[in-house]
């Protein structure tokens, strides 16, 4: 018989819930991709694939990653956030459980002849050591089990939360590297560019001595070196500045004569799309608005729980005596047990208000997880586009420069020759010089566009363990 007064504690120790079943809303974007449709279903990509270690394949771009999660201010706050969140999910989830306290004390109290009737006064001492607990809430209704869900949830979002920003950083670090590299070789293509001007330059000015040529030829020539020197000062600023936002990113300082890949190489690796509903296992943020809409009808349970009586048990067990020698002698023990029962009868409507707040509190974080599953999806179909486009317009853009080259050495071989003017000679120079800077461009394009595909489809990095142990 005593199983059952055991099971029935248990059962009352454990209480209900009154939170509501949660159901995962639908997603509000079609079942693939409109760059997908027709061809073979890609299986889902892979944890391992999305790495960043393996995505990059520059070793200086990787290395420079690494700095940045190490020593990133923004990611050390996100770290800092989830280790709180943290610190408040355990403060609450110890609120389920009874707090145990032990204590002793002794008293001594002097009391005047008026209160004892006697001639004297009398010293009266007690002393008492006892081990209980105090206000013990018995979770009947799962107030106290909501609550502990929703801090759980509150810290796995912070978690995403956190990811999201190592996500943010590793895409920022790749993309400022990338244009680094693109605005380094467009500064070596102008003052490559500067240096055939000069020559020119030169050689005209040589010719307008011989009265070969005139003074309008060598107007032109200058005009193009003073051009090229205005290009040259703008990469190099651009690349200073580049430098300087690597190394705010990276959180020290940059060495610009490290090596690196030529943009040209395969720098980032494509990665398949999958399907859209790939995309609600693997972003940080569709997670973290996933377990904030959880956490939210966690809180539901919560507002619900309010309505009902509340149970709280103080209990105590332990000796006392007038002596401190006999406080555990035989006949000294003594013991407490102080059950209390709250029930709320007139609240203003703060209770209904509550729970009203609770459940907009849900429709609000639906709203906002159903936002970021359609940004998810439209990052992804950019991303597509951008890739097959990008395909054909760097193509087209290599096939520019080499007609152009064609061009420009025929016209130059025709301007020494003296069979046409120096005008044609000029168009073709600027020619191949747009032309290798459009496929620079087009190249630095392709390549960011890639990068935003890989935060598109959720990437990560894979941490080293070491370094999260050491994380604040």
């Amino acid at each position: 018989m005593l199983r059952y007064p055991a099971a029935l504690l248990v059962l009352l120790l454990s209480g209900c819930t009154l939170t509501p079943d949660y159901q995962r809303p639908p997603s509000p974007v079609p079942a693939r991709f409109a760059q997908t449709e027709g061809a073979p279903v890609e299986p889902a990509v892979s944890d391992d694939r999305l790495r960043g270690q393996t995505v990059f394949r520059d070793p200086l771009l990787r290395e420079l990653i690494e700095r940045a999660l190490r020593d990133n201010r923004d990611l050390r706050v996100a770290a800092l956030n989830v280790q709180a969140y943290r610190a408040q999910f355990r403060l609450q989830r110890a609120e389920q459980l009874p707090h145990l306290s032990a204590d002793a004390q002794g008293q001594r109290q002097y009391l005047p002849r008026r209160m004892t009737g006697s001639d004297d006064g009398a010293i009266s001492q007690t002393y008492s050591a006892t081990l209980g607990l105090s206000a013990f809430e018995l979770d009947l209704f799962g107030r106290l089990r909501s609550l502990s869900d929703k801090a759980l949830l509150t810290y796995l979002a912070s978690e995403q939360a956190r990811r999201s920003v190592q996500l943010t950083l590793v895409a920022s670090v790749a993309s400022s590297y990338l244009t680094w590299r693109a605005d380094l070789e467009l500064l070596a293509l102008s003052r490559q560019t500067l240096e055939a001007d000069r020559q020119r330059l030169r050689l005209t000015q040589g010719q307008r001595r011989a009265g070969s040529v005139s003074a309008l030829q060598v107007l032109q020539a200058q005009t193009r070196v003073e051009t090229g020197r205005t290009a040259v000062a703008r990469y190099q600023r651009q690349v200073a500045q580049d430098v300087n936002q690597l190394s705010l990113l990276v959180g020290s300082t940059l060495d610009e004569r490290l090596p690196g890949l030529p943009l040209a190489a395969e720098q980032v690796v494509e990665l398949p799309a999958g399907l859209p509903d790939d995309l609600l296992q693997r972003r940080p943020d569709i997670l973290e608005a996933e377990y904030r809409l959880r956490a939210a009808n966690a809180d539901i349970g919560a507002a619900r729980a309010a309505f009902f009586p509340g149970i709280r048990l103080t209990a105590s067990a332990g000796s006392a005596s007038r002596e401190l020698s006999g406080l555990f002698d035989g006949g000294s023990g003594t013991w407490l047990f102080q059950p209390q029962i709250s029930l709320p009868l007139f609240t203003a409507g703060s209770l209904r208000a509550s729970l009203d707040y609770a459940q907009l509190q849900k429709t609000l974080e639906v709203a906002r997880y159903e936002k970021f599953i359609q940004t998810a999806f439209q990052e992804v179909s950019d991303g597509l586009a951008a890739r097959s486009t990008y395909r054909r317009q760097l193509l087209a853009q290599r096939d520019l420069v080499d007609a152009t080259q064609r061009y420009y050495d025929l016209a130059s071989n025709r301007y020494r020759a003296g069979v046409d003017s120096s005008l044609t000679f000029l168009d073709a120079q600027r020619s191949l010089f747009s032309a290798r800077q459009g496929l620079i461009d087009d190249r630095l394009a392709q390549l960011l566009a890639e990068v935003n595909l890989y935060v598109a489809l959720g990437g990560g990095w894979a941490v080293d363990e070491q370094h999260r142990r050491s994380a604040p």
